[in-house]
């Protein structure tokens, strides 16, 4: 089986800015990742996440790390640019992992986020490239 590095994106929002909300917020998106992508741990290289600048109470990254074998990914929590009017409590990731060239992407949209990119609730197909390896690294 054929494997290739990809990008996945995902997004959702909170009601408050509290660890509680942010937790369960968090626990959401990844296990909607983990089920939709048919996805492990062990197949993720890093994960960014973002949050907008009024959430400060929790780190996204602590919440994945708790999660099984999510602590040996590589991991980053950094703030996301402000524009005036964008989406409020908002907390989005970036995750790099190898995947069967055979699949599809599924982006992850929760909650209030689902309006950012309405065009990726559906899986994405893979393109095969240069990139595509022949096993997992």
């Amino acid at each position: 089986m054929e494997w290739q590095m990809r990008a996945i994106r995902g997004a959702t929002t909170v009601a408050e800015n509290s660890v509680e909300a942010i937790t369960e917020a968090v626990a959401e998106l990844i296990d909607e990742l983990e089920q939709q992508n048919k996805l492990r741990p062990t197949e993720i290289l890093s994960v960014t996440f973002s949050v907008t600048r009024d959430l400060d109470a929790i780190f996204p990254a602590a919440i994945a790390r708790s999660r099984p074998l999510w602590d040996s990914v590589a991991m980053l929590d950094v703030q996301q640019m402000h524009v005036e009017g964008s989406l409020p409590r908002c907390i989005r990731f970036l995750i790099h992992a190898y995947l069967p060239t055979s699949g599809s992407v599924q982006h992850i949209y929760l909650r209030q986020a689902a309006k950012l990119r309405p065009d990726w609730g559906l899986p994405q197909k893979l393109q095969t490239s240069q990139h595509a390896v022949k096993s997992k690294v």
